[in-house]
């Protein structure tokens, strides 16, 4: 066995051995994960079609697992359905020993699938943006999920997180391949959203964190990371333990893709430990759902002494 094999292995084993260990005082760890159809839906299961069906114990089984070999602080999370099936996890993970004592949970266009927050932490303020809008041909849409943003307050500093879950690239339009126009016009509004509360020569600390159904270099990406010549915020690095960088297995392509993604402004990314995140590749992970997990560990260091 070569020596950069054993190098990536041991890498591999020690990224696997550090997933579990606790934080130190004024760590954070933050987490996103879309757990596919968290709901009740239309569904193959086991090669069979079925009818309004819920997510198969399975995958919710896998889904805890990783949640719990993870033990995020904050989890940010797509493709919840009703609130209902929130609490449910909530409740069973704290069955399982992690507890999360605060939560939130947002209604927008999509009736069915929802974004959401599980906390262990308090939330100082959760800020739904439902209305946001945008023009989209001879008309306006508004976004599809809304755009989710949590208040916390580590070590008396305030920073927000933003939740989003982009237009997916199923499209009744011919006229707008993949749906990359609506994906566009959704991220431009999120980004004036967050821009304008949150100026960047105020230096603001914020992360935007979720499925955005594109790669790094697409229109939507770039929207939320300049608006002109402003640096709004940059993309965080993350791979696996084999070094691999994909988040979402698309089987009807055969597809391996990233698509779901941590950013961060400036002063938010001078806290990210190591200045890069990780994937998860838990055995269990393909069981829970065709995206990955990612995670990043947030440094706030200790208060400051009155």
């Amino acid at each position: 066995m070569g020596m950069g094999v054993m190098r990536l292995l041991a890498a591999g084993l020690l990224l696997v051995a550090l997933q579990g260990l606790p934080l130190k005082a004024g760590d954070l760890r933050v987490a996103t994960f879309n757990v596919r159809n968290f709901l009740v839906c239309d569904r193959l299961v086991e090669g069979v079609w079925r009818r309004e069906y819920p997510k198969p114990e399975k995958e919710k089984a896998a889904v805890r697992s990783i949640i719990s070999k993870v033990k995020p602080d904050i989890l940010a999370l797509q493709e919840m359905g009703p609130e209902p099936f929130l609490l449910e996890l909530q409740k069973d993970l704290e069955s399982e020993g992690i507890k999360y004592s605060h939560s939130a949970w947002m209604e927008a266009e999509d009736e069915n699938r929802h974004l959401a927050v599980l906390s262990r932490i308090p939330i100082v303020e959760t800020r739904r943006h439902a209305d946001l809008d945008y023009k989209y041909f001879d008309g306006r849409e508004k976004i599809k999920r809304g755009l989710l943003e949590v208040v916390f307050e580590t070590n008396g500093m305030k920073w927000s997180l933003f939740v989003v879950h982009l237009k997916s690239k199923w499209t009744e339009r011919k006229d707008d391949f993949e749906g990359a126009a609506r994906r566009t016009g959704e991220a431009r509004a999120a980004r004036d959203l967050i821009k304008k509360n949150h100026p960047a020569k105020d230096a603001p600390r914020y992360l935007v964190a979720g499925d955005f159904n594109d790669h790094r270099d697409s229109s939507p990406l770039r929207r939320f990371l300049k608006s002109g010549d402003t640096q709004l915020t940059s993309l965080v690095p993350a791979s696996d333990s084999r070094g691999e960088v994909w988040t979402h297995y698309w089987k009807k392509r055969d597809l391996y893709s990233r698509v779901d993604f941590f950013l961060a402004t400036s002063a938010m990314f001078e806290r990210v430990k190591n200045g890069r995140g990780t994937l998860v590749d838990f055995p269990e992970a393909g069981q829970a759902s065709d995206h990955r997990m990612i995670y990043l560990d947030l440094s706030f260091g200790t208060p400051k002494k009155k």
